[in-house]
């Protein structure tokens, strides 16, 4: 199996699949990807539906460049079809809730190999973003990180916090959070969400002080359900062109530094060492990718 790289993901929206609004404007909101969504925006009667409407939604919520992701239901009898569905050429990753372990997504794995199989795609085109919702979960984080088709994986939000009896917060999700940032940088697969609160989405300044919190502590990538949030992780999850021109200021004094045989080198008021060479080049690697949906 080829396993593409890993995307530089800062933003993904959700979008319902069945929503004609906001299918039609999707393309216009900046996000770096797109979730069509099949699973709790879709009431059960409307499944198949839902189902039938990705493939004329994926070109026309990708048009501006995003990359196309499909949530897709958690029971297997949903899962199934949902993957029958969703795997095209146009789809760069599926989104898998409640995952429970690494042979649950290996599991899924086969499914989406067959199917690529069946398309004459690629093996490995299919990605895989997993969210950890069930306290269950938690022993298995490092190897669920580490399963092949992984790109990124989120620990917590309303479901994990219903299971774990607590009031969804920043407080109360830490732990959990942070553990699951720490599997995802082992697996180098993209680590995703905020340390804000979860559910209100009309407080915008809370909302940015919860990224502004989550990129200091290493997490590079969100999701959101409002078009207004996405230029907020974009910029928070991003980086300015201040950021990075310094950045590139900093790795051509620290080529000059290690030209002369210094390992560390005196930059703008601060010492620069391996360290934070490897942050710059980290964000002007990552910077290359925004462009194409700004």
């Amino acid at each position: 199996m080829t396993t593409r790289p890993t995307p530089n993901w800062r933003s993904l929206m959700f979008v319902p699949v069945l929503a004609e609004r906001f299918i039609a404007k999707a393309h216009t909101r900046g996000a770096d990807a797109l979730i069509l969504d099949l699973e709790d925006s879709i009431i059960p009667s409307k499944k198949a539906e839902a189902r039938a409407a990705i493939a004329a939604a994926v070109p026309r919520v990708s048009q501006n460049g995003a990359d196309v992701v499909v949530r897709i239901n958690r029971p297997l009898e949903l899962a199934v079809p949902d993957i029958e569905a969703a795997v095209m050429p146009g789809v760069s990753a599926l989104m898998l809730p409640k995952v429970i372990g690494p042979e649950h997504v290996r599991l899924l794995a086969e499914l989406v190999t067959e199917r690529e199989r069946q398309l004459g795609m690629e093996i490995g085109h299919t990605r895989f973003l997993v969210l950890i919702e069930t306290v269950a979960a938690l022993p298995h984080l490092f190897a669920i990180a580490a399963e092949p088709r992984m790109a990124g994986m989120s620990v917590g939000g309303e479901d994990f916090a219903t299971d774990m009896g607590a009031i969804p917060s920043a407080d109360s999700m830490y732990v959990f959070a942070m553990h699951g940032l720490a599997a995802c940088r082992a697996a180098g697969i993209l680590p995703m969400g905020s340390m804000g609160q979860l559910a209100k989405i009309d407080d915008l300044e809370s909302y940015r002080a919860g990224l502004k919190r989550g990129r200091e502590l290493g997490f590079t990538t969100a999701s959101c359900i409002h078009p207004a949030h996405v230029p907020i992780i974009n910029e928070e999850y991003g980086a300015s062109d201040a950021e990075i021109d310094r950045a590139r200021r900093l790795l051509a004094a620290f080529e000059v530094a290690k030209a002369n045989g210094e390992g560390a080198v005196a930059f703008e008021g601060s010492m620069v060492d391996l360290p934070i060479v490897i942050r710059a080049e980290r964000l002007l690697a990552r910077a290359a990718s925004w462009k194409k949906t700004g």
